[in-house]
């Protein structure tokens, strides 16, 4: 039976005083047999009664308000080995979405780090939560307390937990929408580890850096790291601090965003950097630009690999190293825009509205569909969504795409996300493909917005590269040269960030709801 929250067992017997958690931000770090000793304690705490412990029924869901740190990971293991529910919580989320949520998934217990005690106050004072926790230098310190008094045993539970049974839920970035909790098992996790673990080519020597936040998907990456016996080194992403723990802590992965890698390789002295540890480099939350690709391939002295997942379906398409190393060199180029073909342990299929596939032909769109045990078991609460989007065992991910003969997937965008505009359908990612070769342009989201003549213009959002300059007409005029005439952006608006899920894909819908919120058109 898998149960992720055993993770720790198995390398507290295998390799006990080896690092098993480099917490960069609070400066700590914890070895595999204290690590497991913990998960424990915190396990008997949370579902014994006995000791003062919460009591908590299999099943029962806890959610987590913390940013990135050891009693996160602890958390999510010792919910795992108890037959309990991890719940992490957006802390980017306003106090009234976080309301809706924990109101939703209504955990019976609440656990937040003492950096957002006010926003747990807040919660606690509008939800009905049984049990609230707290940990860090300034709370109450009865999150301590709980394990300080909790038996070390194996928690009775957890001989008979795993496989089928929920290990966590996570909230959906709201790309398109209002957040909905994603149910995942023990089982589905661990399938999209496999994923993970074929596509990256994991080692036992391998050290990992986990980048984005513990409370989205990103985590089933660093976790399975772990489950190899790798030390996972925690931070909170800036791209100088980035450098210096990799040279630090020789890691070897991680996973990034274009922006990151832009910022990273932007640092004064990069070159001086000893970053020679790394491995392997993956991306997602989109294709890269091409010209990012090759100035990475250039700059980091490690293979890339570009995943396409979902909350909903963990992972479940890959461009290869191969792939991108061919595609520089002038080996089928135009894979740069595909995120790859199925996983592993995965089958991906590009079909039209009756389920029927479309043509190999690299230009019939038509919807990506997913069958896979690590396809998400449903959504919390909402049967009538679950049954759409999970249908005869295959889960419709609202991603349009084409696929070419070799069965490459080329997401071209999401089916909220085409653009309208004279009757021609305008992708906004070949868009933004175009865009992006400016060399002064670090990132771009392109959107329709209103017009009485042709339905709707194509609109660009431009973040530029620190100290350089471009103007609309540069920006127009280099995406001229790579598109038909009626592709081209009419207007450019350049901000200073754009705004982004914990994924790090871009929440479109925020760019568009100035322009169409008084118009009846849902963003």
């Amino acid at each position: 039976m898998v149960n992720i929250g055993r993770i720790p067992e198995k390398w507290a017997a295998l390799t006990p005083r080896r690092d098993a958690i480099v917490d960069a931000p609070g400066q700590r770090r914890i070895d595999w047999r204290s690590l497991d000793e913990r998960v424990r304690r915190l396990a008997n705490g949370l579902s014994s009664e006995r000791d003062g412990g919460l009591g908590l029924a299999k099943g029962d869901r806890v959610a987590i308000l913390a940013k990135n740190s050891i009693e996160y990971q602890e958390l999510y293991y010792a919910a795992g080995r108890a037959g309990l529910v991890a719940q992490p919580l957006n802390w980017r989320l306003g106090v009234p979405e976080l309301v809706k949520i924990v109101a939703d998934a209504a955990p019976k217990a609440l656990i937040a780090s003492d950096e957002w005690l006010d926003t747990a106050k807040q919660l606690q004072a509008a939800v009905d939560v049984p049990n609230w926790l707290q940990f860090g230098s300034s709370g109450d310190g009865s999150y301590e307390d709980l394990l300080a008094r909790s038996s070390t045993d194996e928690p009775a539970r957890s001989a008979s937990t795993g496989d089928a049974d929920p290990f966590f839920i996570l909230y959906t970035g709201g790309t398109t929408g209002e957040s909905k909790g994603a149910l995942h098992s023990h089982t589905s996790v661990s399938f999209g580890m496999l994923n993970q673990t074929v596509a990256e080519r994991i080692v036992a020597t391998d050290v990992y850096m986990l980048t984005g936040q513990m409370y989205h998907i990103p985590v089933v990456l660093s976790m399975n790291y772990m489950r190899h016996g790798c030390p996972l080194v925690l931070m909170n992403f800036e791209a100088k601090t980035a450098l210096e723990l990799i040279e630090e802590e020789k890691v070897s992965a991680f996973l990034g965003i274009t922006t990151m890698l832009n910022w990273m390789m932007a640092v004064p002295g990069f070159s001086s950097y000893d970053i020679s540890s790394l491995r392997n480099i993956q991306y997602g939350g989109g294709p890269m630009p091409s010209a990012v690709v090759k100035a990475a391939l250039d700059n980091f002295p490690c293979t890339l690999i570009q995943g396409y997942g979902q909350t909903e379906g963990t992972t479940m398409c890959f461009l290869s190293q191969e792939d991108h190393h061919d595609a520089v060199r002038g080996i089928h180029p135009e894979r740069l825009m595909s995120c790859g073909r199925e996983g592993f342990v995965t089958n991906v299929r590009i079909v039209d509205p009756d389920g029927n596939e479309v043509p190999k032909d690299g230009k019939t769109p038509g919807e990506i569909v997913v069958r896979s045990e690590a396809n998400m078991m449903g959504y919390l609460n909402r049967p009538d969504l679950t049954a759409a989007t999970l249908r005869d065992g295959w889960m419709w991910t609202g991603d349009v795409a084409t696929w070419d003969a070799d069965s490459y997937v080329f997401i071209v965008d999401r089916a909220k996300d085409m653009i309208i505009s004279g009757g021609e359908n305008i992708y906004s990612i070949q868009v933004e493909e175009a865009v992006n070769q400016h060399p002064s342009v670090l990132e771009c989201a392109v959107i329709g917005v209103p017009d009485d003549e042709w339905g709707e213009t194509v609109k660009a959002f431009v973040v530029l590269k620190p100290e350089t300059t471009a103007t609309e007409s540069d920006i127009i005029d280099t995406a001229r040269q790579h598109l038909a005439s009626y592709q081209k952006p009419r207007s450019v608006e350049f901000v200073d960030a754009l705004p982004k899920a914990p994924t790090g894909k871009i929440l479109k819908r925020d760019l568009r709801a100035p322009y169409w919120a008084d118009r009846g058109r849902s963003v």
